[in-house]
């Protein structure tokens, strides 16, 4: 915590999202910090901006990474599975097995690069039961929960819902707006995805609407947090606005900013 002029200390933290592999950013953004939060999606498994990046290629080559992207921009999501049903069976190898191999190591390093302390929820694209193994002691893992930081209460509810996508975390409706229930009323609310809100939805890249919460939009109306602060969608209509007594704020993706969003008091 920073003195100010009057004697008084003020909070900051410092919160990403979409990480997606960007360890070296990640390494620095807690610095002038009292925290750091992290909203989730850590694993980078295939870059759209660059599809040379990520466990997908590593697996199949760039070129079979510019078929997968062009099928799911084109939202045509069972021959994307289908293409990917088709390399899997062409190299013969456990998906499972070769995922998480592959997960491991990203986590690895990703996890090392998190400063003390550090407070963090999944994202969609996650593996919920490898983080424990990783977290050290200055990392808090929390899904459902909630911290206190500065005097001031955190909510983190992690994961994203089910999408033709089939990402690794998504639970149902019901299962999330469970999670949204048992954080209750709190200062600021942390989630991975958005409100359902359409101008906080809509990927104006990848022209798409992506998933968001009615249970989250609701609590938001119901409880009146401070701040709502989310990430998931990349390149979001709206990164900022205001629902009632709440600012909604899409911290960026971290991934391509390398920059944390900064929330002092």
């Amino acid at each position: 915590m920073a003195p100010t002029p009057g004697g008084k200390h003020r909070t900051r933290v410092h919160v990403v999202s979409d990480v997606h592999g960007n360890a070296r950013d990640l390494a620095r953004a807690g610095e002038g910090a009292d925290a750091l939060i992290c909203l989730g999606d850590l694993v980078l498994f295939l870059d759209y901006a660059d599809h040379s990046r990520g466990i997908f290629p590593d697996l199949f080559g760039t070129g079979n990474a510019d078929r997968i992207v062009e099928l799911r921009t084109a939202r045509r999501f069972e021959e994307a599975r289908e293409f990917q049903r088709r390399l899997w069976a062409g190299i013969g190898t456990d998906r499972a097995a070769a995922i998480e191999k592959a997960v491991r190591k990203q986590y690895a390093e990703l996890f090392a690069a998190f400063p003390t302390p550090t407070y963090a929820t999944y994202g969609n694209v996650d593996m919920p039961p490898l983080w424990h193994e990783y977290a050290g002691p200055g990392t808090t893992v929390l899904d459902g929960e909630r911290v206190e930081i500065g005097g001031r209460t955190f909510g983190f509810v992690g994961g994203g819902l089910r999408t033709p996508m089939r990402t690794p975390y998504e639970i149902s409706d019901e299962e999330y707006a469970a999670k949204i229930e048992a954080v209750g009323e709190v200062d600021v609310l942390c989630t991975h995805i958005p409100p359902e809100v359409p101008e906080l939805v809509y990927d104006t890249v990848a022209r798409r609407f992506e998933r968001g919460s009615r249970a989250l939009l609701d609590a938001i109306r119901r409880t009146r947090p401070r701040y709502a602060l989310f990430g998931h969608v990349h390149q979001p209509l709206v990164r900022r606005m205001r629902i009632g007594a709440t600012e909604c704020v899409n911290v960026g993706h971290f991934a391509g900013s390398g920059r944390p969003w900064a929330l002092e008091w």
